[in-house]
């Protein structure tokens, strides 16, 4: 089996283990060995479902002010996390093919293979709920008419997307494209490079 395939099963694994408690504080049980690509890949999506669901409750009109900050700050603290994991996957298939020489022709591309697989993942949780919505028996003919069609339509990129992927791999392996991991660099995180963050440390260190 290719390591799109596995891929896909792992984060389609990932989704059903969450939705058995559909809870966003329930602990992930990574069965996967340590080390393994795996255990990386289902790691990955669930923090991926995690902040899919703090992105629907953070929308609630009825949400309180205070619960939704609270919920505001988890979902930037996932989206560096989700950002860490890409890199640490990118670190993988770098170490994966150090040993491959590229051709003296070998191209670039765009995207690496750990941020098209953070695409994969994104896509398993669209199919995943738009499939539930395309067969909600409370929903309209309509609604469930109108999903069906988006989920054909979301079911030939993953298709698409997976033999890109695979090819991507299948070119690095071969030499004819180079292997490189580009790092996000995400700065509102970071005490030292958001003005917002630094001014009020200096604030504080101001007032002791």
């Amino acid at each position: 089996m290719s390591i799109t395939n596995t891929a896909w099963e792992i984060f389609n694994q990932s989704i059903n283990d969450y939705h058995v408690k559909d809870n966003v504080d329930a602990p992930v049980k990574n069965q996967f060995p340590n080390g393994t690509l795996e255990r990386i890949l289902y790691a990955k999506n669930w923090i991926d479902t995690v902040q899919w669901h703090l992105e629907d409750i953070i929308r609630d009109t009825n949400i309180e002010p205070n619960e939704a900050l609270k919920i505001k700050r988890r979902i930037d603290a996932s989206n560096q996390e989700r950002t860490d994991m890409v890199e640490f996957i990118d670190s993988w298939f770098l170490e994966k093919y150090k040993n491959i020489t590229p051709n003296d022709n070998a191209r670039l591309n765009s995207e690496t293979p750990a941020w098209a697989f953070d695409r994969l993942s994104i896509l398993a949780l669209k199919i995943y709920h738009m499939s539930l919505e395309a067969h909600r028996d409370s929903a309209s003919d309509e609604h469930r008419n109108n999903c069906s069609q988006k989920l054909n339509v979301l079911l030939e990129q993953k298709k698409d997307l997976s033999e890109a992927i695979t090819q991507l791999l299948d070119d690095i392996e071969n030499g004819k494209i180079k292997m490189k991991s580009y790092k996000q660099m995400k700065m509102y995180n970071d005490e030292s490079l958001n003005p917002i963050l630094y001014q009020n440390l200096k604030n504080d260190q101001t007032k002791i």
